[in-house]
């Protein structure tokens, strides 16, 4: 029988012990993951169905990323107020029925307007998920070690959904199945989570009081804001390869391994992804973790940068690499930007970064797009460029965190209190 979620017992139970709500934790990451990261693949389908132009279509990645950046703001405080399951349950029950009528119509603004609600939904179930992976932790490496394994499924999840949207169109049928698949999915996952018993944070009360503002006050934290800003840095050099590198090998001629390469650049991307996100648990076991992020970050700054000196033949081989050492930077930013704050404002903390993560996810690819045609006459290279200079920010905080460890003395104090 489900405990309560109220329960005394629920509090002091041993974060070890939740196997079935880890277990939930995964599926909702490797859900959402397979329909998002199958955009590309669904715009240039229904770019020809409905006869879009490369902006309209591109419209279907913005809304759902708007969607996911206004609620992260502004309903990330429900996994505080709510608790952890009433918001997962609220934002799983509206993303599967916004995926489940998708065959209701077959307009452009239909098809918007779905996916805005589903951006929606993500935010709003994306931050308890987040919030609870804090409940159910026994340390902040714990933590972060839990979140590197949910983005390890995440990472599947990316590779998964395109294959769907590749076989679907290959049998003659519609994408739109993808999101009858996600909706049955989120159903599952819905009565799963009503009969799962979930932590309930020791400071129920205090979160009790979170509001709508409670993840915009948090921009005056220092710890919520310097990984933030990390996060969406980390995110411009990310959706770079997924959305431009196709661009940017389009009619790439070289030998035989490289044109293969090329071919499926975005696809060894996400699994050399997925492969370091595994590899993380062990790897923040044995290394501290600021001087991972250090050595990665600058790895992923050498790519770009000799990508960007020695063109296309270079490019070809390092831009995927550079999924290798992406894996571990945003869920170990993200996991320690949240154990900055108490567990309490851990929901308001989630929704502020995933506010970061979904606006630069929409403007680093746009802007990238706007330098390679003002300035390069619409060679992608140029975009690039811009994506090397978010690469090198993005080193220049990682050393400064490995040498000023800003963030060591809120983490210790979360350690000793909260964990």
């Amino acid at each position: 029988m489900t405990a309560p979620n109220s329960s005394a017992a629920a509090i002091d139970r041993p974060a070890s012990r939740y196997g079935l709500v880890t277990g939930l934790t995964y599926a909702m990451f490797f859900m959402f993951a397979m329909t998002t990261d199958a955009v590309g693949e669904i715009i240039s389908i229904a770019k020809i169905e409905l006869s879009l132009s490369n902006t309209e279509a591109s419209l279907f990645h913005w809304a759902t990323m708007v969607g996911i950046a206004l609620s992260g703001i502004l309903l990330g405080f429900l996994a505080d107020s709510l608790g952890r399951k009433n918001a997962i349950v609220l934002g799983l029950a509206v993303y599967g029925i916004s995926s489940a009528v998708f065959f209701g119509s077959s307009t452009f603004s239909f098809y918007l307007a779905l996916l805005f609600a589903g951006g929606l939904a993500i935010g709003v179930f994306k931050t308890a998920i987040l919030a609870l992976i804090g409940d159910i932790s026994a340390s902040t490496s714990d933590h972060t070690r839990r979140m590197n394994a949910c983005e390890g499924f995440f990472a599947i999840g990316a590779i998964v959904g395109p294959l769907i949207v590749v076989t679907l169109d290959s049998a003659g049928l519609s994408w739109r199945w993808l999101y009858l698949l996600a909706a049955a999915m989120c159903g599952v996952m819905i009565l799963a989570s009503l009969r799962t018993r979930f932590p309930v944070p020791a400071r129920k009360l205090e979160a009790s009081k979170a509001d709508m503002l409670s993840a915009v006050r948090l921009m005056g934290n220092r710890h919520a804001m310097g990984f933030s800003l990390a996060i969406a840095l980390y995110v411009a050099c990310e959706v770079a390869i997924f959305v431009w590198a196709p661009t940017l090998f389009s009619g790439y001629t070289g030998t035989p391994l490289a044109m293969a390469v090329a071919a499926y650049a975005v696809m060894i991307f996400f699994i050399l992804r997925a492969v370091g996100r595994f590899l993380a648990l062990w790897i923040l076991q044995v290394f501290d973790w600021k001087i991972v992020m250090a050595a990665f970050t600058g790895a992923i700054f050498v790519c770009f940068l000799l990508s960007t000196l020695f063109g296309r033949d270079v490019a070809v081989f390092l831009l995927p690499l550079s999924g290798l050492f992406m894996s571990m930077i945003y869920p170990t930013f993200n996991s320690k930007g949240i154990s900055c704050l108490p567990k309490a404002k851990h929901g308001a903390a989630a929704g502020l970064i995933l506010f970061f993560t979904a606006v630069s996810a929409a403007f680093a690819p746009l802007l990238m797009g706007y330098v390679s045609d003002v300035a390069g006459n619409g060679d992608m290279a140029v975009g690039f460029h811009l994506a090397t200079v978010f690469a090198g920010l993005l080193f220049a905080l990682a050393l400064y965190n490995l040498i000023a460890d800003p963030a060591g003395g809120a983490l210790a104090n979360a350690d000793s209190s909260d964990y």
